[in-house]
């Protein structure tokens, strides 16, 4: 059997100390991450454990979620759940309910981590869930970025400890162990795509590799080291063929039509990135769009990409731009206290006095609770002007709220749809985003606000 503790040592994922948030949904791959974080004694990691309960399968949902709290309170470690009607979530979103779960799981890991000071969240991604994405995004169609799968650290908190195990190898761990663990019985459904990648499409091309997880995970590993240095190349190159101003990218066409198509493609990608914060819904058809624009020999022309991202060609300069929607952009809210309130955006502000939760790190993205006498009514609500400041919950100084959504990746075009409420001139919440220190409960706190935004499109 392998020694997996010491394949995910030798990874030096983590510093000595550190916080961890471990994701554990149950399953045979969680179990044994947690198990083997717990027997890294050199690191002396501080773990905790985050459940989040997607409401999908009823009672076995909430069994799962038991099992993860005992688990937790067998070994003394902090336990943090959520529950989230991930099918209601799907539908609003128009997501299917892999996407809306992966959104809702990964938004609660991460508001976990701030709450708790973690520097890391570790999830138990295997290597063959890194064979499966190969797959899923080969036949969806994707080139070198998207075929480099996942990383076992990325630029975000996320770790991936695992990505060098099999599923096969954790079971024997875990049975080594004498560990027990949750089968999720949505995993047999083949109507998922995953799951028939899983049970139909790999045991097919094991046929004639019977090795294909592992190559196909090691190909990933490849293009991912090929995509480090393509990027590295191409930011090099935006930095010195780029002009970013406000919410506007520029290019020289002249310049930058001396530059190999692959790489002016990799530009042009680099600059939506940095205007959306992602690349959602851009295919390679809109970056050839781009790239016949910066071509033409037409001096004036302009092209509409998906959802506000426009790119316009004026003689030499090729200009890449988010338009702004218009409406909601110049209105007020008065809040006096409790109570259901319409925004000037369409949005709703739900404020409700409620008990003190257990642990505040149950709220979401559209939830935050608030000290009553930190905030005293009436409060002022109103959308993102330039130039607002506040303090983060947890901060002492104060930083640009145009900050905190490039940092929070937030596209421009979404940025005047976020209100902010204001108590007493300073800004105790940007809605959906982040609490501020002013708003902040304590353990000394009597009055607590619970606060709701509905319909938020960030």
């Amino acid at each position: 059997m392998k020694d997996l503790v010491a394949i995910v040592r030798n990874q030096h994922l983590f510093a000595p100390g550190e916080t961890v948030v471990v994701a554990v949904s149950g399953g045979a791959d969680s179990v044994a991450l947690l198990d083997i974080l717990t027997r890294l004694e050199d690191e002396r990691l501080n773990l905790v454990v985050a459940h989040l309960n997607h409401c999908l399968r009823g009672t076995e949902s909430d069994d799962d979620e038991k099992f993860v709290s005992d688990l937790a309170t067998r070994r003394h470690l902090p336990f943090v759940a959520i529950r989230v009607d991930v099918a209601s979530f799907a539908a609003a979103e128009g997501l299917s309910l892999e996407d809306a779960g992966r959104q809702a799981r990964y938004a609660f890991f991460h508001e976990v981590a701030r709450r708790r000071g973690a520097t890391s969240i570790a999830v138990a991604h295997h290597l063959d869930d890194q064979a499966e994405t190969v797959l899923i995004r080969l036949l969806r169609g994707s080139g070198g970025t998207g075929l480099s799968a996942m990383a076992a650290s990325g630029d975000s908190l996320v770790k991936r400890p695992l990505l060098q195990v099999s599923r096969a190898d954790l079971e024997d761990y875990l049975n080594g162990r004498g560990l027990t663990w949750r089968t999720d019985s949505t995993n047999s459904d083949t109507t998922i795509l995953r799951n028939s990648i899983r049970h139909e499409l790999i045991p097919t091309l094991r046929k004639y590799n019977p090795r294909i997880s592992e190559r196909l995970a090691a190909t990933a590993e490849i293009l991912a080291a090929d995509e480090e240095l393509l990027e590295h190349l191409t930011s090099s190159a935006f930095d010195r063929l780029a002009a970013l101003e406000e919410e506007t990218v520029t290019f020289g066409v002249g310049a930058l039509l001396k530059e190999h198509r692959g790489l002016r493609l990799r530009l042009y990608r680099h600059g939506l990135h940095e205007l959306q914060g992602d690349l959602m819904r851009i295919a390679l058809a809109h970056l050839e769009a781009i790239d016949r624009l910066a071509c033409s020999n037409r001096p004036n022309a302009s092209l509409k990409l998906p959802g506000a991202l426009r790119v316009e060609r004026c003689y030499d300069l090729l200009s890449f731009t988010v338009v702004a929607p218009q409406a909601a952009q110049c209105w007020e809210q008065v809040v006096p206290g409790e109570g259901d309130y319409t925004l000037g955006n369409g949005m709703t502000l739900t404020v409700q006095r409620v008990a003190p939760p257990k642990d505040l790190a149950t709220g979401s993205k559209t939830v935050a609770y608030l000290s009553a006498e930190a905030a005293p009514f009436p409060w002022l609500v109103r959308p993102f002007a330039h130039g607002d400041r506040f303090t983060p919950l947890g901060m002492t100084g104060s930083q640009k709220v145009k900050e905190l959504f490039i940092n929070e990746k937030l596209p421009l075009h979404e940025r005047s749809l976020v209100p902010l409420v204001f108590s007493e001139g300073d800004i105790v919440w940007v809605a959906g985003v982040r609490i501020g220190e002013k708003g902040r409960v304590t353990s000394a706190t009597g009055a607590v606000l619970r606060v709701e935004i509905l319909d938020i499109t960030p």
